[in-house]
């Protein structure tokens, strides 16, 4: 059985020096009071001239280059242990054409790069590059009435302006033009999950591209956060959709990253939350999401995007019940750069399909990316105390 206490396999792609800047970083990480003050002063301090210090930090720590072509060594380095590397071009907040032109580019160039480079197994994006936030929210409100009215033939866009529908309409060309170049180059290619309420439109973006591209294998992905309370029946319900209309689901399993944000919003605007009301609520509705992808193996893929041991030690149980080869290609497991290498390690020596999420782009940019690493690791209980006591055994270890 795989022990994620093996920090010999965890740790063996790090040199003293990077366990060193690794453990000072989580020692800071794991104080909220300091987590809160770095959100508001990492943005000054990279204006007034301190960009080196982040660079050498926490973007060391979790991004993997300013641009694809910096990436190529973190690619290199994770090929070594056979970790695949999944490309995310991590800007976000953007909201002109000429931007989101420019994602779509790179999107483009992540998949030429990923093309016939076995360590790069997936590419990924998010619908917000390509499209302005609030566009996303009135779609994804005017369609969640139309679900509600069965006498409505319209998918969305009834509510639209018409300088709304035709930016729409572009919206829905750069995600079916990312999705057909996977597809040409047989890449698979996750799309992001982002806030509730903006995220059924971008369910009618995956669900459609993956009725199109996923008929002979899974290209698209789309990203279901198990934090939310409907998330488990709606995958259930996607699956049986795919199983009536002949393609395969693509299904990266995820807790979700926006609690805060989430509840509070439900709290301002007086509608109940749709998160979870307990951690433990979450987990049984990720486990039940695991077994529930295994048992329909055969109509699916899926990808465990996962930090919790737990969970990671259920779909190797899964599988091995199952009969599945570990390294059937249709199972993956990943995790962040710079997070829960314990798992990744362990996994991949073990002969698992792993993959680790590899954010790049211009520092400034990956600002919100960064932050929001930060705050995930304060805000999950035990994240930072687990990397933290691993880290200390593995420095005593090669002490020994």
């Amino acid at each position: 059985m795989i022990s994620f206490d093996n920090t010999e396999n965890a740790f063996k792609a790090k040199s003293d020096e990077d366990l060193k800047r690794s453990y000072q970083l989580f020692k800071l990480i794991g104080n909220p009071g300091l987590v809160k003050f770095g959100s508001f002063f990492t943005p000054i301090a990279l204006n007034i001239g301190f960009k080196g210090l982040i660079k050498n930090t926490i973007f060391k720590q979790f991004v993997g280059g300013e641009n694809i072509d910096d990436c190529s060594k973190t690619i290199a380095e994770l090929g070594k242990y056979n970790i695949g590397t999944i490309l995310d071009y991590s800007v976000e907040g953007k909201e002109s054409e000429q931007d989101f032109d420019h994602c779509l580019e790179e999107t483009l160039d992540t998949i030429k790069k990923a093309n016939g480079d076995k360590n790069i197994p997936f590419c990924v994006f998010k619908v917000t590059g390509l499209a302005r936030f609030a566009l996303l929210e009135k779609v994804s409100s005017t369609a969640l009435r139309q679900a509600q009215d069965a006498s409505s033939d319209t998918k969305g866009q009834e509510k639209l302006s018409p300088g709304e529908r035709s930016e729409w309409q572009k919206v829905q060309d750069r995600v079916n033009k990312i999705c057909r170049a996977a597809a040409e180059a047989k890449q698979p290619l996750f799309i992001d999950a982002e806030e509730s309420w903006i995220q059924q439109a971008i369910d009618d973006l995956a669900n459609a591209n993956m009725e199109e591209f996923n008929k002979q294998s899974t290209i698209v992905y789309n990203t279901y956060q198990l934090y939310r309370k409907d998330r488990l029946s709606f995958l259930q319900k996607t699956v049986e959709t795919a199983k009536h209309k002949g393609f395969h689901v693509g299904a990266k399993l995820v807790r979700g990253a926006y609690m805060e944000k989430e509840r509070k919003r439900a709290a301002e605007n007086n509608y109940p939350s749709p998160i979870q009301d307990n951690k433990e609520n979450a987990d049984t509705d990720y486990n039940k999401a695991l077994e529930f992808c295994i048992e329909n193996i055969e109509h699916m893929a899926v990808c465990a995007g996962s930090h919790n041991e737990k969970s990671s030690l259920l779909l190797v149980q899964l599988m091995e019940k199952k009969g599945i080869d570990k390294s059937d290609k249709r199972i993956y497991f990943s995790q962040l750069l710079g997070m829960s290498d314990h798992i990744s390690y362990n996994l991949s020596l073990n002969g698992y399909n792993v993959a680790k999420y590899v954010p790049y782009g211009p520092v400034k940019e990956v600002l919100p990316y960064l932050m929001r690493r930060a705050q995930e690791n304060t805000s999950v209980k035990g994240q930072t105390g687990r990397e933290l006591s691993l880290i200390i055994k593995e420095k005593q270890r090669r002490k020994a």
